[in-house]
């Protein structure tokens, strides 16, 4: 509507139009409309090049790169890229935190082609600057810019390098108020990269940590809560506490329940992985009853020639032949109990720091 009215009232090229254009660009991006958000940003770069705005066409730049790269139009994001690295260098100076933005994201679009060496140099780039930050510099600029960077290592697996960056982000915003929540998700992401490394007392006690925050923050009833719940119970089944993990799981089952719906995956791998803790503890009746919707649910969603939904039609088979002789029992590891890839679960796409 309000660029409806730009074209009625204003105008070619008005500053204003190109604010709004900008907005809907990015609003665009979100969506997943990558063209019309580069049609937009396209748009609004001519009109503030034509009113001398060069500050904020460097920003604009990065925002189209971002475009081109969701597009994978990977040549035109780095010429994208490289016009905002030159624009920064000229009006912000070469440390400035906007500098590593744009490095982040040239680490991001060279270790999505392959190219890791390169890669790895820009994710250093980067690093020289949020490690040694110009002096006014707003403290959550530079744990936003660690945090980014770690995410970049923790694809490349380099999951140490990843938590020793997660670390400094954390005792910086450990010193501002009113960054509980994102302590919290930088916490859980460290549980989960613990979690991978085998790491699992420390997993727990960061995903421990995470949780009572969240708690506090009011912020126990999102979607992120529960999945945090569920990486938590993991952690405990793997430190053999299998009543805590109960408790977690079923809370998480809570809360997924009502935030994403029973047939959402993240809710089903929490359905699994409560069908083998009831069965750990004895509950198989229970256990059988939820693995049952489980395998009904995963072959309407995926079909019955899915890997997956095979793993689970086994466990099923195993606690139906279990419960006519439930009196016989053999303990079975906990290895079967659960998820059969619980890695799966444990994956970082859940939490987005």
């Amino acid at each position: 509507m309000a660029l409806d009215i730009h074209r009625e009232n204003s105008t070619p090229a008005s500053l204003e139009e190109a604010a709004d254009r900008r907005l809907m660009g990015l609003i665009c991006e979100t969506k997943g409309d990558h063209e019309a958000a580069l049609e937009h940003l396209v748009l609004a770069r001519m009109a503030m090049v034509a009113n001398s705005q060069e500050a904020e066409v460097a920003s604009v730049d990065c925002s189209i790169g971002d475009a081109y790269l969701s597009l994978s139009r990977y040549d035109e994001a780095v010429f994208a890229y490289q016009k905002a690295l030159t624009a920064f260098k000229t009006t912000k100076g070469e440390n400035h935190p906007a500098i590593g933005s744009v490095f982040v994201r040239l680490a991001d679009l060279y270790y999505r082609t392959g190219k890791l060496r390169e890669s790895t140099s820009y994710c250093e780039n980067a690093l020289r600057i949020y490690e040694k930050p110009m002096p006014g510099i707003p403290p959550e600029e530079i744990a936003t810019g660690l945090t980014d960077v770690s995410a970049i290592y923790e694809s490349m697996n380099d999951l140490d390098q990843a938590i020793k960056l997660l670390q400094k982000a954390l005792k910086i915003y450990n010193d501002v108020p009113g960054q509980q929540s994102t302590v919290a998700g930088i916490e859980a992401q460290m549980g989960v990269m613990y979690y991978m490394l085998g790491n699992y007392s420390e997993s727990y006690n960061s995903f421990s940590s995470a949780i009572s925050k969240l708690r506090i923050c009011r912020d126990k009833k999102s979607a992120f809560f529960g999945i945090a719940l569920n990486q938590m119970g993991l952690a405990c089944v793997q430190r053999y506490a299998i009543k805590e993990a109960v408790e977690l799981f079923e809370e998480a089952k809570s809360i997924l329940e009502q935030e994403c719906g029973p047939y959402h995956p993240d809710t089903l791998s929490v359905y699994s992985n409560l069908a083998g803790t009831y069965d750990a503890i004895g509950r198989l009746d229970d256990a059988i009853e939820i693995l049952e919707y489980v395998v009904q649910t995963r072959e309407e969603k995926l079909g019955t020639a899915n890997s997956e939904v095979d793993d689970e039609k086994k466990r099923l088979a195993e606690l139906l032949k279990e419960a006519g002789r439930v009196e016989s029992r053999k303990a079975r590891s906990l290895e079967t109990l659960l998820d059969a890839n619980p890695h799966h679960n444990s994956k970082a796409e859940g939490f987005k720091v």
